[in-house]
């Protein structure tokens, strides 16, 4: 049996403290691996836990499970696929993060995999897949750490919610049916669903403003029934770098269904004089940002709320 271990590494100008932190939350994942669309908890037990990881390629939905094992006094993450895709018969690995000085930090990516029936010919085309993977991954992840390391100020997340005397069923099925928002919401004007692979929707919309101007998103969203949904934005307003966020519904013990919102943005610091004018800073494109994306979300809930409480 021939089991090959690999190495990568780069250096990433941020403190190996936050990069360990900002690698073992993987609600972070969407924002440090493009890729990613979702990762949710199935598992936690001490320093051990199994998530499942949503992701896009070359234009295809994925998701996968992974068991991890954390140590933050070593600074190290361990994982391990629960299942592979041949040609792989199994893969696991290990983030080691180094300090290098205070704000300096080396970040190494091990790999360990064999290929099934230990075909030589699969296990290069595994090799050649982990490097390159692995080449184009770091680079990225290095610019997510390092921005996300020294731009607290530029991100902002946010909820909204309403209580709703109606079925999270119904709920859940207004915001999956997105196809229909044009017949059911006001601010949205057109709308491009696909869903190619069941649960995993890409959904290009036209949202109208208060001032009358039209902007387009694309996203992808992963759809949980019926409990929630999340999505990335793949093609994001000017003032915004990254915008994720979810739908979720949960009945409580009184039979009331509790529907949130929740965003996740970093702003686009480079535009915001150019959209807000000469004056505006940081602060301004947060507080515009919170009002108009939480407008749109309150406004959407209504709806939902609306509509499920007509079908009771």
């Amino acid at each position: 049996m021939t089991i090959r271990e690999v190495e990568h590494e780069i250096t990433v100008a941020a403190a190996a403290e936050e990069v360990y932190r900002l690698l073992a939350e993987v609600e972070n994942w969407p924002r440090l691996f493009p890729p990613n669309v979702y990762v949710e908890y199935l598992e936690r037990e001490g320093d051990r836990e199994r998530i499942r990881i949503w992701a896009t390629a070359n234009g295809e939905a994925k998701n996968w499970t992974s068991r991890r094992h954390l140590d933050p006094e070593a600074l190290r993450i361990t994982f391990r696929q629960e299942v592979s895709s041949p040609p792989i018969a199994e893969m696991s690995g290990t983030w080691i993060i180094e300090p290098l000085g205070v704000q300096e930090t080396r970040l190494r990516l091990l790999h360990s995999y064999r290929a099934v029936d230990d075909d030589p010919e699969s296990l290069a085309w595994i090799d050649e897949a982990v490097d390159s993977n692995s080449r184009a991954e770091l680079p990225s992840l290095k610019a997510g750490l390092e921005e996300a390391s020294r731009t607290a100020e530029l991100t902002l997340s946010f909820t909204d919610s309403v209580r709703v005397e109606g079925s999270a069923t119904d709920l859940y099925d207004f915001i999956n049916e997105a196809d229909r928002w044009v017949e059911r919401l006001p601010h949205v004007s057109s709308v491009d669903l696909t869903e190619d692979t069941p649960g995993l929707q890409v959904l290009r919309m036209d949202t109208v403003a208060k001032d009358g101007s039209t902007h387009t998103t694309s996203s992808v969203r992963v759809c949980l029934p019926h409990r929630r949904i999340a999505y990335k934005q793949t093609t994001l307003p000017a003032l915004m770098t990254l915008h994720t966020g979810n739908w979720q519904f949960e009945e409580g013990d009184d039979g009331i269904v509790t529907a949130t919102s929740q965003h996740t943005v970093v702003v686009n610091a480079e535009n915001i004089t150019r959209i807000m004018g000469p004056d505006a800073g940081v602060e301004q494109a947060r507080a515009f940002l919170r009002g108009a994306l939480g407008a749109n979300s309150r406004a959407t809930l209504d709806h939902a709320k609306r509509y499920a409480e007509a079908r009771r």
